[in-house]
């Protein structure tokens, strides 16, 4: 529970830090925040056209020298200098603060249009009550929901049937920020992770007997040995983990803040980095088994009805609620899936921002809450729920993803672990009381593979972007929101490394410092 400090010394009153009660309800935030809507639209397809079941070797490969390694890192820096984003990496060294407030504005950019995809999941959820998409749901999506505009620019003709939802979507997790770690956010992934997959499983058994759930599923598994000779299989691995565990855009680092000093954190990292693959690969089951009946309904190929992302959820799937028997309730499961996933993922994106906030000015737990998610919330309300939504969501998304999370990945990883060498002080801080020991080899993961593949992998973005329009979009629209975006989260960061810190911030609280001198007591013994 957050409660003021004492005043000591005459200086202001300090607020002092929330943790976790248990470290069960970390691990459950931590998985809650990794399994959101890429882990059932997004995982599936790339596995597919990644070698089917050979990707999953890959897909490991990624895991345990760079997913894991990375994760490790996010937990060594939050636990260690137990702070949000800035504060921690500002405590790391002074000139890594910029890094922290980078992120931060990443989660920014993200939280405001991820926020949508939840509102459309949610009237998908109704819909499917009724089939209300009828005969053409790629029709229905792009007209009669969203009524898209078929020219490309920023327009705020509301659309009724978005703008509702997207609001009562905000005010539910705008209470959940409010509430705090333990009343709010502990509370909320308790509930909901267990939901999703309760209802998951459900559908999965569904699809699976299905007509033609068979065809789907050796479509998704069977191997083809020979893409794991191209270094692009091996890079869509490697892209996918990165984002797939929520590393590298400050997530990790502040929900490890919170846990208590004495915590087994290479422990709870494995259970979370495999229960999120666990979890993948579980959709990756249902969702081609859907996929497989889908095709065998409409007599083609399970590749010629595979897609991915949007595509695959409001589309697709639809299609194949409308054929399958018990259509009404796939769709409420797969839906509903949809809805919690999202949501357990969007609260720790704020939970970036809030703690951001709270450390740098001193502020309450719920002054910062509301601070942070209505200015947030009117921005999505704003830009989202018009027929030109579409457009800067996918834009966005495109290079936020890119230029916002790869790129501070990179400068990240170079500087920590290159530039102020602090991974073997690191190292000793994940092994004081953790059950699977870090020293050379994670170092030498996270200071030597990580970079490589994360700069082959932006190398590759940068180039395929700046040889071509995005989407075929106009040259003005992808400058303002696509590289304007990505260039101005760099500037913004600066700029908010150079705003003072307050004499309330928790730069200088005394209960951290009361606890580097405990560790270091501990540390001669």
């Amino acid at each position: 529970m957050t409660t003021p400090s004492s005043v000591q010394g005459g200086k202001p009153d300090l607020v002092r830090r929330e943790t976790f009660s248990t470290r069960k309800l970390f691990i459950l935030s931590a998985i809650g925040s990794a399994v959101g809507l890429g882990n059932i639209w997004r995982f599936p397809y790339i596995a597919y056209e990644n070698g089917g079941g050979a990707f999953l070797v890959p897909y490991l490969a990624a895991l345990l020298s760079a997913g894991i390694p990375l994760l490790f890192l996010d937990y060594a820096i939050g636990h260690k200098f137990r702070g949000s984003a800035p504060l921690a990496y500002r405590r790391l060294h002074r000139s890594a603060e910029v890094l922290g407030w980078w992120q931060v504005l990443v989660c920014f950019i993200i939280a405001i249009y991820y926020a949508v995809i939840i509102a459309w999941a949610a009237m998908y959820t109704w819909f499917s009550m009724t089939k209300a998409w009828g005969g053409d749901p790629g029709a229905f999506f792009t007209g009669e929901f969203l009524q898209v505009s078929e020219t490309v620019n920023v327009g705020f003709n509301f659309v009724p049937g978005v703008f509702w939802p997207l609001l009562i979507t905000w005010v539910a997790v705008i209470g959940i920020m409010v509430a705090g770690v333990n009343k709010g956010i502990s509370r909320a992934n308790a509930v909901f992770l267990p939901l999703l997959v309760v209802m998951f499983i459900i559908l999965v058994v569904q699809s699976l007997f299905l007509p033609g759930a068979i065809d789907g599923l050796n479509a998704f598994f069977t191997p083809n040995w020979e893409a794991l000779g191209n270094p692009g299989v091996w890079a869509a691995a490697y892209g996918h983990i990165f984002f797939s565990l929520s590393v590298a855009f400050g997530i990790m680092v502040t929900y490890s803040s919170y846990l208590k000093r004495k915590t087994d954190l290479t422990g709870s990292g494995m259970v979370v980095a495999f229960a999120n693959s666990g979890f993948e690969i579980l959709a990756g089951i249902g969702v081609f088994a859907a996929l497989g009946f889908m095709a065998f309904t409409a007599g083609t190929a399970v590749g010629d009805v595979a897609v991915p992302g949007i595509g695959l959820a409001f589309i697709a799937f639809p299609t194949i609620v409308s054929e399958a028997p018990l259509g009404a309730l796939m769709g409420v499961l797969f839906f509903g899936s949809l809805v919690f996933a999202g949501v357990t993922s969007l609260i720790s994106i704020l939970e970036v921002i809030v703690a951001a906030v709270q450390d740098k000015l001193g502020w309450s737990r719920v002054k910062a809450s509301l601070a942070v998610s209505i200015p947030v919330a009117f921005v999505s309300l704003l830009l989202f729920p018009t027929a030109t939504g579409l457009y800067l969501l996918d834009t966005f998304d495109a290079f936020v993803n890119s230029f916002g999370i790869l790129a501070g990945a990179l400068v990240a990883v170079i500087l920590v672990a290159w530039g102020l060498r602090k991974l073997p002080m690191l190292s000793d801080h994940l092994n004081k009381f953790s059950s699977v020991r870090m020293r050379t080899v994670w170092i030498v993961l996270v200071s030597v593979i990580a970079p490589v593949v994360l700069g082959y992998i932006l190398y590759n973005e940068f180039a395929t972007k700046i040889t071509e329009t995005y989407e075929g979009y106009p040259v003005w629209f992808v400058g303002v929101f696509g590289w304007g975006m990505a260039g101005a989260l760099v500037l913004g960061a600066i700029l908010l490394t150079l705003i003072p810190w307050s004499s309330k911030s928790k730069l200088n609280d005394p209960e951290y410092a009361a606890a580097l001198a405990a560790e270091k007591v501990e540390d001669a013994a």
